[in-house]
């Protein structure tokens, strides 16, 4: 189209290149895609009973399992995935110096399921604008705000029943080291912090509602280590409960990320892993948030299967609610309980349709494929621009 990058050049006091548009996604823009970030070390028990060896949970998991066909429910009800889409949709320049203009579809979704069957239980979706701070000047902000801008850009797609919901910027001044100055990664990561706040948000609006409770669990697709900033203790131990009933799984994880009481690589005794086994719980306090977490490990697939080390191995979360657990840990058998559970999702498997197959849990797979269902195709959003 055209028209909005000229308007947004326009009322930006910028130039705009008209460069080729595409997808981030497909041409594999190379971003760390580890769900966790943050290294830490196992010395410190996470749960009630203190382990020196792996647990095995595969009676367990069929006493669950045969409780369920008989009636009882599982313990995850809900199921949360956020996903994002980038495009590169132009170069502008401001002060001779060129950025980026980066677009977004962000999508959030939840389910849950019902006698069985999943259903679609909440859903928010935005499409979103990213551009460098310097975009933002005084002489252009006295005149006119990304509000007038928005709705400019809105009224050009009027006939095409599409709206860009939101207009952010990346940083650009300032940085110093050369993965900062990359400022295509720093628009994407815009994109990417807007999708969590929304996860956020979700996680907030049910646990507001009381809707999760100790039979009724949300398993979250992804890490829960969030930057909190600016938040006070009564924010940040209210974002806290709302994780009460929350268990974070990653399909990607660092390994390397992972240390003994000696800071020395614990990769071996994760890989190492029997099927339907998990680690001891590990705690420690987030750098980036000051909160505590429990962290272990399962494996829910035959290694002989898989293809590499860490197919099959899932990471687990939870935040450290209570005084009490973050002193002890979380009960022991309330861990067995999320455990096996987790491990009597994992089937049926979406073998073939996705090659993180090995680290699916199926519900979390289906509300991944939902969630990205809703997106715009690529070339109808490309030629939006």
């Amino acid at each position: 189209m055209g028209r909005i990058t000229s308007k947004i050049a326009e009322s930006t006091n910028g130039k705009s290149f008209s460069a080729f548009k595409y997808s981030y996604d497909t041409i594999g823009l190379p971003l760390n895609n580890y769900d966790d970030q943050v290294l830490y070390s196992v010395k410190e028990n996470g749960e009630t009973i203190k382990y020196s060896h792996t647990i095995d949970l595969c009676e367990k998991a069929k006493k669950l399992m045969i409780q369920q066909r008989r009636g009882a429910n599982p313990l995850f009800t809900y199921f949360l995935d956020g996903s994002r889409r980038t495009f590169k949709i132009d170069d502008i320049s401001y002060n001779k110096e060129i950025f980026p203009i980066i677009a977004g579809q962000v999508g959030v979704g939840c389910c849950k399921r019902i006698n069985k069957q999943l259903k679609i239980f909440k859903y928010y979706n935005k499409n979103i604008i990213a551009l460098p701070d310097k975009a933002k000047q005084n002489q252009w902000d006295s005149q006119l705000s990304f509000k007038k801008l928005l709705e400019d850009i809105n009224q050009i797609l009027v006939k095409t029943n599409i709206k860009i919901d939101d207009i952010q910027i990346y940083k650009t001044y300032n940085l110093k080291d050369e993965d900062e100055i990359d400022y295509d990664k720093k628009g994407i990561a815009t994109i990417q912090t807007l999708m969590v706040e929304e996860e956020k948000q979700l996680v907030a609006e049910l646990a507001s509602n009381r809707i999760l409770n100790d039979s009724n669990y949300l398993l979250k697709d992804g890490s829960l280590e969030y930057r909190i900033n600016n938040k006070s203790e009564d924010e940040i131990k209210l974002f806290r409960n709302n994780y009460r009933y929350v268990v974070g799984v990653s399909k990607s994880f660092n390994p390397a990320n992972c240390v003994d009481e000696k800071g020395r690589s614990n990769t071996s005794k994760i890989v190492d892993l029997k099927l339907y086994h998990r680690t001891p719980v590990s705690m420690y306090t987030s750098q980036y948030n000051n909160m505590r977490f429990a962290v272990w490990y399962i494996r829910i697939r035959d290694k002989q299967y898989t293809h590499n080390a860490y197919d099959g191995i899932l990471k687990i979360e939870q935040i450290l609610v209570s005084d009490e657990q973050c002193n002890y840990g979380i009960e022991s058998e309330i861990v067995d309980l999320i455990s096996a559970n987790i491990i009597n999702e994992r089937n049926p498997v979406c073998y073939g349709s996705d090659m993180r197959w090995a680290n699916h849990l199926y519900p979390v797979y289906l509300t991944e494929k939902y969630v990205k269902s809703r997106y715009i195709g690529n070339t109808v959003f490309l030629n939006l621009f």
